[in-house]
């Protein structure tokens, strides 16, 4: 079977292909295509990139006109040139695509048809920049592939779990009817990295306690018990919960009122401030990326080092929230960016847990190493360290359905 994944977003469309033949593997193979457009790179032109598993790689700018028309030629070079991997669109089985938001309606992965766009548009108020781009994908694949199966993950589905309890906000029952409450993101990453953890770990997924942390420019963590989410950190926006690279995560709401006050500020402004210029790279003043924040600690930087020890700070006491919520727990993963690639932040983290028994091997902390137990022997609580890989678990969405 040939899966055929995209991943849309406002600025970037990536891509690839999976050739699974006739069975469902346990780890994730290499999609045989991979490609991306880039519309950021250069003003006015889309940068395309494909790579084969033959080695096969193309390169091109083209002129940013239809951004439908740009994903149409990206996904010819599937047929066409020297990146072909099949013959002709038709070998494709079937397509999967991310899509952000869901709402409380989509509690799954669903085939697509004209209602569930049309559903996805309508949630577009809830995920401005995200799910326009994800229609965007299924109108410009539909348009090349034809009749060809489309299937939408949603990144809020894992979370469908969440108890009333869990998700409602404590204000008044008339904005809840209005949907506003708390629906979770980061699911596809979370729903991979419970399967992945249940392999490494060697026991059923619905018999581990997990708290899964994933730490990239955007972060959230998830608690999940019984294969299920039952709490998280990202709420009605992914601006909710942890801080993250430029997001400020949760804030006192007075603070918005008293800002909003403020003669120089508005709503844009506000937007602008808590998604784009707050978190790390708000109180470093340096960068939403950590890599030049721990550069800048090793120089003395008392900003940095003060970045460092909120997001720190903000990651242990949301832990400790989900700990709340498990009752207990059996492994603490890290992914993305920096889940995956800090070992200062997964060691900085673990330590405000050694009353739970929990204990890091710093040495196997250090390798970089992923899908690995960086735990020590005797740890009561196991660390793993999972390369995330959301465009597989999406193929493993489209393949249960199509099987």
């Amino acid at each position: 079977m040939k899966i055929l994944v995209l991943n849309a977003g406002s600025s970037s469309q990536k891509s690839c292909l999976y050739d699974l033949g006739n069975v469902l593997p346990d780890i994730s193979p290499e999609p045989i295509w991979e490609a991306m457009v880039d519309w950021t790179n250069h003003t006015g032109f889309a940068e395309i990139k494909v790579k084969t598993h033959h080695g096969k790689v193309l390169q091109e700018e083209i002129a940013a006109t239809s951004r439908p028309e740009i994903i149409a030629h990206m996904l010819e070079t599937l047929w066409n040139g020297a990146t072909a991997v099949i013959k002709e669109p038709s070998d494709v089985d079937i397509i999967g695509h991310r899509v952000v938001h869901g709402g409380a309606e989509y509690r799954q992965s669903t085939i697509v048809n004209t209602e569930v766009k049309e559903a996805i548009a309508k949630l577009s108020v809830y995920a401005p920049v995200h799910n326009p781009a994800n229609l965007e994908g299924m109108n410009a694949t539909e348009n090349v592939f034809g009749k060809i199966p489309q299937v939408a993950v949603f990144d809020t589905a894992f979370h469908a779990h969440l108890s009333p309890a869990t998700y409602t906000y404590a204000i008044p029952s008339k904005y809840a009817e209005q949907g506003i409450r708390r629906y979770g993101f980061h699911g596809i990453s979370h729903q991979y990295c419970r399967n992945r953890a249940a392999q490494i770990l060697n026991r059923p997924v619905n018999d581990l306690r997990l708290i899964s942390c994933h730490l990239g420019n955007g972060c959230s963590l998830a608690a999940i018990r019984d294969g299920h989410s039952i709490d998280t950190t990202m709420g009605f926006t992914p601006l909710e919960g942890l801080v993250m690279g430029s997001r400020a995560g949760s804030i006192d709401p007075g603070i918005l009122i008293h800002l909003l006050r403020q003669p120089d500020m508005d709503v844009e402004k506000l937007d602008r401030l808590l998604n784009r210029e707050s978190g790390l790279l708000g109180i470093s003043g340096i960068s939403a990326d950590l890599r030049p924040i721990l550069k800048a600690i090793t120089e003395g930087n008392s900003h940095a080092q003060l970045a460092f020890d909120v997001y720190v700070h903000s990651l242990r006491s949301h832990i400790g929230a989900m700990l709340a919520s498990l009752g207990g727990l059996d492994a603490l993963v890290f992914t993305a960016g920096i889940g995956e690639n800090s070992p200062d932040i997964r060691a900085a983290t673990c330590e405000g847990f050694e009353f739970l028994g929990l204990n890091l091997d710093l040495e196997k902390n250090h390798q970089r190493a992923i899908d690995v137990e960086i735990s020590a022997p005797d740890s009561a609580v196991r660390v793993l360290v999972i390369h995330t890989q959301e465009d597989w678990e999406i193929a493993r969405e489209c393949w249960h359905i199509q099987t």
